[in-house]
């Protein structure tokens, strides 16, 4: 399985083992037993079936909240989570510079297309200092175009979620609190990915 990469740059290296060995342990955890299970089973840690590389999504003990963070689209305006707020949003975090984000976005735009409406959005949100013209051209390039384009050209947004690598995504709830998160790429259009949504868009 391909490890996510860190965000940050210039880390020490013994700094940058531990944590990525501290990751490695933390997304590829094994369930008990061999039998898939739902991802919507309750409990803190939840696999989804067919394991890697879907690794693992870890469900908050109850929604919490998320700071209302500033980004951009696509066009420069700015915008924060309280946009969102009455949709349940797939906030993943990705950079072009990031290998594993390359291999998950064409399946974050599948899930978009399979159950995108207006109470639901995958939000792919770009922390790259390359801004809308290098997320643009990193899309492109793979062939992913039905995406709404969202940018934090600070590059700051990881430190606000606390995201320890990329890529990184949450499920958000529609009062903008946070489900349960996942590091790591995963195959987000599968079944056991869209029946984690559903269920969140059936609770209100």
């Amino acid at each position: 399985m391909s490890r996510h990469y860190l965000f940050r740059r210039g880390t020490p290296l013994a700094v940058f083992a531990f944590v990525v060995g501290a990751a490695a342990i933390y997304v590829t955890k094994p369930r008990p037993g061999n039998a898939p299970s739902s991802p919507i089973t309750t409990g803190a840690t939840e696999t989804t079936p067919g394991g890697a590389p879907l690794s693992t999504f870890v469900r908050k003990p109850s929604p919490e909240p998320l700071p209302n963070v500033a980004f951009q689209n696509g066009d420069g305006q700015p915008l924060t989570l309280e946009n969102f707020r009455g949709k349940v949003v797939l906030l993943n975090l990705w950079a072009t510079w990031c290998i594993p984000c390359r291999k998950e976005m064409p399946a974050l735009e599948r899930l978009q297309s399979a159950i995108g409406a207006d109470d639901f959005e995958v939000v792919a949100l770009s922390i790259d200092r390359s801004g809308a013209a290098g997320a643009r051209k990193f899309l492109d390039s793979i062939g992913v175009g039905k995406l709404k384009l969202y940018v934090d050209p600070t590059a700051k947004l990881a430190n606000d979620f606390k995201a320890i690598g990329l890529p990184t995504t949450l499920l958000i709830d529609r009062q903008g609190r946070e489900i349960g998160r996942l590091i790591g790429p995963a195959e987000w259009d599968d079944a056991a990915s869209q029946t984690l949504v559903k269920a969140a868009l059936a609770d209100r």
